[in-house]
């Protein structure tokens, strides 16, 4: 049932001559194997042991094996509190405590290549043994207090899994789709535009500079999707802070991979212009910003700019009690730009790395979150279908990894369901709406207690779930103008009808 195994050696370093205490410790190390050592689960005889332990002026070494439930370095955290209060009498404390670890953690999966993890000195695969054997050095006590280790080990299995999953496909499945609608504009918008002088690519990666054409036609989509679909369900404008601190990706997990595609921000290590002096010098001589100089001059980044809005708006419930008669809580936010790094992947106005995007969150029981959700997506099937009359589609992705084990998309429109779905729309210049790639315009989650929990979000009674929704403006107006064309004599009479201010188009 268990068998990794675990072999560590640990300095404790103290505060005063250790060897007037040499008995008191040596005690201390022994009842520890006679009692908390071997307190583990049912059907072991014993735990951890001490392998060996050396006094010497104000250090103990120590060394400690485990092949049983009761780990290694979690048996030294165990003995730390009475081994100090053992030699308490002395007038001698702990200091800290440096340690390395060897875990040989079974896999079932041999490596397809080798496994690079942090923390660590070396990974071996051990093929006769079917083990990864992860060498841990130099590393305190508060890399073992706070689960670090334990995540480490998960993270073996997981970098394995991923070599076995890349280049393998998603699943697919097609939940709803809408009938097929005549193809009449087959050019490129972004195109179009730019000859026209409506649109100019910005002055840095992945912006865009929208006249006041494509800036009314983004202005009408945001008030239609605020108006038509957001204000009748009850949900109220907040604005969000645009930088969002470590602490909170931290928490949402948004470190768990988006890091090459977030934009990071620094703060000034001075505001004294006396500091900044040769930079300033500097560029009135070349006229250049001297970045290598302004590098030396920041801080460690405290966060990034806006990936998605909801983290702070989480955040802004944090270890927050809500009244029953306040649920569901339904919110929103538009007040700013979101940016993303997305590198080989911008194409065009619709892809970018600087975008125009309203969040919906909403939290509550879980059956009112599944309402909500519903809600919601009949809000937008009425604003596709009825309002602005787009060729579209909703699917269930199911990663590879899930596929395996056995899960596949489900119908979500009235049980209690987790996941995401994302809405797509046919872009005719792309070619047959068979075989082209329709762009993912929106999405609509369903995220359980994921938020929530770490974020400590709770109800008088209960569990609050929680979900949100991406509504990014410039490719609904991608996908918009790439169905129904540029000439606005083409668009359907219920969008003009619609309409709040397009009069310069």
């Amino acid at each position: 049932m268990f068998d990794i195994n675990y072999d560590l050696h640990a300095t404790l370093s103290f505060t005063g001559d250790l060897e007037k205490a040499r008995s008191n410790i040596e005690s201390a190390i022994y009842a520890a194997e006679q009692d908390i050592f071997r307190k583990t689960l049912p059907g072991y005889a014993t735990g951890a042991h001490t392998v060996s332990y050396e006094v010497y002026g104000k250090t103990l070494d120590l060394s400690i094996s485990s092949d049983r439930p009761l780990k290694s370095h979690v048996a030294l955290l165990r003995l730390r509190k009475p081994l100090v209060e053992a030699i308490g009498d002395y007038r001698i404390g702990l200091r800290d405590m440096i340690l390395s670890e060897t875990i040989e953690v079974p896999v079932e999966k041999k490596p397809l290549r080798r496994i690079r993890i942090p923390f660590t000195r070396r990974v071996t695969y051990i093929p006769e043994r079917s083990v990864v054997q992860v060498e841990i050095k130099n590393i305190t006590s508060s890399f073992l207090e706070d689960g670090s280790i334990d995540r480490l080990e998960k993270l073996v299995h997981e970098k394995i899994e991923e070599q076995y999953q890349e280049g393998k496909p998603e699943q697919r499945a097609v939940i709803w789709q809408s009938s097929e609608k005549p193809i009449k504009y087959s050019k490129n918008p972004t195109t179009e535009l730019m000859k026209l002088g409506w649109i100019k690519q910005g002055p840095g990666p992945g912006q865009w500079f929208y006249g006041p054409q494509m800036t009314a036609l983004i202005r009408n989509l945001e008030k239609l999707a605020v108006q038509e679909a957001l204000n009748p369900l009850g949900f109220k404008e907040v604005m969000s802070p645009k930088v969002t601190p470590f602490s909170i990706w931290e928490k949402t997990g948004h470190l768990s991979g988006s890091e090459p595609e977030m934009y990071f921000v620094s703060l000034p290590k001075s505001r004294d212009k006396k500091d900044w002096q040769r930079i300033i010098d500097m560029y009135k001589i070349t006229k250049k910003a001297p970045v290598k100089e302004i590098r030396r001059m920041l801080k460690d980044p405290l966060g990034g700019n806006c990936y998605a809005q909801c983290p702070p708006m989480y955040w802004a419930f944090e270890k927050t009690i809500i009244s029953n008669e306040s649920l569901p809580v339904l919110m929103f936010d538009k007040s700013g730009v979101s940016n993303r790094n997305e590198a080989g992947g911008r194409i065009g106005f619709e892809r970018v790395n600087e975008f125009h995007r309203i969040e919906p969150v909403y939290i509550g029981k879980p059956e009112q979150v599944t309402q909500v959700k519903k809600a919601l997506l009949d809000k937008y099937t009425f604003l596709f279908n009825d309002i602005l009359d787009l060729e579209w589609r909703y699917v269930d992705v199911i990663p590879f990894y899930l596929q395996q084990a056995g899960i596949a998309a489900k119908e979500t429109s009235d049980e209690l369901w987790k996941g995401t779905l994302d809405f797509e729309a046919y872009m005719p210049y792309r070619g047959d709406r068979k075989t082209s790639e329709w762009l993912e315009f929106q999405n609509l989650s369903v995220l359980g207690n994921k938020y929530t929990k770490v974020f400590s979000i709770k109800s008088q009674k209960g569990e609050l779930w929680s979900g949100c929704s991406g509504i990014g403006l410039e490719r609904w107006a991608a996908a918009f103008l790439a169905q129904h064309g540029i000439n606005k004599t083409d668009w359907p009479q219920q969008f003009i009808d619609h309409m709040y201010d397009i009069s310069g188009w």
